[in-house]
């Protein structure tokens, strides 16, 4: 699927008071401006048009902007978060969606949805049963995508904070899968690179116009991926690492 178009927000001077279970440290917010900068210039280098959004200071969390919302060709869906310090970003995003889309849907109390529990393979959506998404925020997702010819399903899952935590598409029928979702029954059919433990924070990857954007300093997976055939483009986002996002949680991409 070509993107064309990518939404982010900078993150603000209160980055480190978000939520974390990470353990790394606290985030130097130098850095985690300069880190993001580079990731908006690599997508741009990758033929993307980027919209840079402004921190949200009541929000810490804000700069993982995938969270907020769904995007696909035909509509947007605008999330509810599951972390209750969150809820209120979605409203934000909706504002800035509605200069691309005429139709957007809603995720509606008392159900929850984020987006990084939501995995798009082609026409087909997996959505992680979380502790931020549950079983009816799911089930409305997948009803929403059908209406507009799209499938979806849920994943069940154990330990993982989002779906894709643990696990990305980068294209060609080919996942990354890492921890708990390498053998589970959802992805036991598909061709599956599988990430090992100690570079488990690899699997969350982005496929962009036919290069695939990875964290840096994981070079077994690097070179999997590479040996399917695929170019790859590391990027250092370990401020974002401790803060528990990854590659995918810091855009919308469509």
């Amino acid at each position: 699927m070509n993107i064309s178009n990518a939404i982010v927000r900078k993150p603000g001077e209160n980055f480190c008071e978000g939520i974390t279970t990470a353990g790394m440290g606290i985030p130097g917010y130098k850095k985690a401006l300069q880190q993001h900068a580079q990731y908006v210039n690599t997508l741009e280098k990758c033929n993307v048009a980027v919209t840079v959004l402004p921190s949200l200071p009541q929000f810490p969390d804000g700069v993982f902007v995938e969270d907020t919302a769904v995007v696909t060709e035909k509509c947007a869906v605008v999330c509810r978060p599951g972390a209750q310090t969150r809820q209120g970003e979605e409203k934000s995003i909706e504002k800035v969606l509605r200069n691309y889309y005429n139709t957007i849907e809603y995720i509606t109390p008392p159900n929850t949805l984020e987006g990084g529990d939501v995995l798009r393979a082609g026409d087909h959506f997996y959505i992680g049963l979380s502790s931020r998404t549950n079983k009816e925020g799911a089930e409305q997702l997948i009803d929403i995508l059908k209406k507009y010819g799209y499938s979806g399903s849920a994943v069940s899952l154990k330990d993982m904070l989002h779906l894709k935590t643990g696990i990305a598409y980068i294209s060609r029928g080919v996942f990354l899968t890492a921890g708990e979702l390498i053998h589970h029954p959802e992805f036991t059919n598909q061709e599956n690179i599988s990430v090992e433990d100690r570079e488990a924070y690899a699997a969350n990857a982005i496929a962009v116009n036919g290069s695939v954007l990875m964290p840096s300093g994981f070079p077994v997976t690097r070179k999997k991926i590479e040996s399917a055939g695929f170019t790859v483009i590391e990027l250092d986002v370990s401020e974002f690492q401790k803060m528990d996002g990854g590659l995918s949680c810091l855009s919308l991409r469509f």
